[in-house]
């Protein structure tokens, strides 16, 4: 028999936004988020669609699918566990190309697919799942890091990110995100499934 733990409520801070508006995944702070159903306008990862990558093994390469993925979610907290991991000093949400930086969640990561994310000028955010890390991250990342072996660095990542490597999300009511937002998150039950 699962156990259901009931749903509940968690009030968040935006501490943070990025957007990537050019060719590549690296994100730049920006005053605030102009989102649409399709994410971030003008970000390299809005579409209401993406080509399936890595991720997901079980389409060929290069398959269209839903793009869940619109926005990069993490917590400086979680960055600084990571960076400490790989034996740096930090990551900035920007080499990794995040969007957004919360603050006043602890274990962000761990925070379940489904919960809602409600901004105080009304944009909705469904949270999709974890972020994985993965070893292009890691390459942003070791960049910034010139006195280190370079492809150690990047392969470090994925293992000392792991379960740190905040969110993803979708839109799902369209709108602007400012600076120091309040949010709301609605977390739903949860319960672990196993078959008998």
């Amino acid at each position: 028999m699962s156990t259901i733990r009931p749903a509940f409520k968690h009030e968040a801070r935006v501490a943070g936004l990025f957007a990537a508006l050019g060719d590549t995944s690296v994100t730049e702070p920006v005053e605030h988020l102009v989102l649409s159903f399709e994410g971030i306008d003008g970000d390299i990862h809005a579409g209401y669609t993406r080509k399936s990558g890595g991720r997901e093994p079980w389409y060929a390469r290069g398959t269209e699918m839903r793009n869940e993925r619109q926005l990069s979610i993490v917590c400086l907290d979680e960055l600084a566990q990571a960076a400490n991991g790989m034996g740096i000093v930090r990551i900035a949400p920007e080499w990794i190309g995040a969007n957004m930086v919360l603050a006043g969640v602890p274990r962000l990561s761990m925070l379940p697919p489904r919960t809602v994310l409600f901004f105080e000028n009304g944009v909705t955010l469904r949270i999709d799942g974890q972020n994985a890390p993965c070893r292009f991250a890691g390459a942003k990342i070791a960049e910034n890091y010139p006195e280190h072996n370079q492809t150690e660095l990047a392969l470090s990542f994925p293992k000392a990110a792991k379960r740190l490597r905040g969110l993803v999300a979708w839109v799902e009511v369209p709108g602007t995100i400012g600076h120091d937002e309040t949010v709301q998150l609605k977390v739903p039950e949860q319960w672990t499934w196993q078959p008998d």
